[in-house]
């Protein structure tokens, strides 16, 4: 059994997959992926095929965080769908096994982008791999969760009346010292919520392209990872997750677009990607889309907070990223109180 982040029992880990995933044969070479601070995540390299293995981490974690049973039930029930993932094989809720639970699926070949702006594509190449993103977020906005198995994956009610209920709870739990425009954001959140339009689909949670696969050659999206946040709610707030995104900082730190000239780039506005989303599906636009962009950044500065107490605590999957940041907390506040303020 193992309790560190940064290593794998791999003698425990072949011996389990010998015994119950068909076809698997060793000799396994092991790498940890350095992206991605929740679930430690690891390549499993066999002679005849590539796994991955995404754990939950070791120690006391905040209730419901980490769920990697729930990461391995959604991809599961989209294989078939439009939305492509990779193929789900087994998950291992047995503890003893490696120290928490763990999934495995295949490793998906391709190119991931860590910067969405993507300065070694064309411009026409760039326009096409985010024309794509769209297209798989309205395919996924789309999902027949009936069909599929997933209408019981989130609670019924209004989304974002849970959710900010929740990562209220979950910021307060793991925060390190008072922010007082956090404090300003999570009340206001609480007063400016629309009326619940009846909208009830799955959502990713995480939707942005460092979380995706594209093809090695052409624009197309094989694969859309790290599921963890996923549920049943609203879907304006994965399409305001990815606004969120591209208004940070350009470069791999902030990995937005902010002070880019998009255009000259072959990248869409705000506007432009929104209109593209509404057209796939259907809509005739989004009134108040302020609201759904500042409950994003106060989601993800609830995240960041999480990722920088299990920093401090000496449980983050990458410990000096973790620490980086955690020193954003105060910045997406702030950004989604402007966002708020801008309706």
């Amino acid at each position: 059994m193992s309790a560190d982040t940064q290593t794998l029992d791999e003698a425990a880990v072949a011996e389990y997959l010998k015994d119950h995933l068909p076809g698997f044969e060793g000799p396994m070479e092991v790498t940890k992926f350095q992206t991605g601070q929740s679930n430690p995540t690891f390549m499993l390299k066999t002679p005849a095929h590539n796994y991955v293995l995404r754990r939950k981490p070791p120690g006391v974690l905040l209730k419901s965080a980490h769920a990697v049973d729930r990461e391995f039930r959604v991809q599961k029930a989209l294989e078939g769908t439009n939305v492509p993932v990779s193929k789900m094989h087994l998950l291992c809720e047995d503890d003893s096994v490696i120290g928490s639970m763990f999934y495995i699926m295949d490793h998906v070949a391709g190119r991931n982008f860590y910067d969405p702006s993507m300065p070694d594509l064309s411009v026409a190449d760039r326009g096409a791999v985010i024309d794509d993103m769209n297209r798989v977020l309205a395919a996924l906005h789309e999902v027949d969760i009936d069909a599929v198995g997933l209408s019981d994956y989130g609670p019924e009610g209004n989304y974002f009346e849970r959710q900010v209920a929740r990562w209220t709870k979950q910021y307060k739990a793991s925060e390190t010292k008072n922010i007082p425009a956090m404090d300003e954001l999570m009340a206001a959140l609480v007063d400016a919520r629309p009326a619940d339009d009846g909208q009830r689909t799955l959502v990713h949670g995480d939707y942005r392209i460092d979380n995706m696969i594209f093809d090695a050659k052409t624009p197309q999206c094989r694969a859309v990872l790290d599921w963890e946040l996923s549920t049943i709610g609203h879907p304006f707030a994965d399409l305001a997750g990815v606004i969120m995104q591209w208004q940070l900082p350009a470069g791999t730190e902030g990995r937005g677009m902010g002070g880019l000239d998009r255009k000259a780039l072959g990248l869409p506005s705000d506007e432009a990607f929104i209109a593209a989303y509404c057209e796939r599906r259907g809509l005739g636009g989004i009134d108040n889309f302020g609201y759904y962009l500042g409950f994003c950044f106060f989601r993800m500065a609830g995240i960041i907070q999480g990722v920088l107490k299990r920093a401090l605590d000496g449980n983050a999957s990458n410990p000096e990223r973790a620490m980086k940041v955690g020193a954003f907390v105060p910045v997406f506040a702030q950004h989604g109180l402007d966002a708020l303020k801008r309706g």
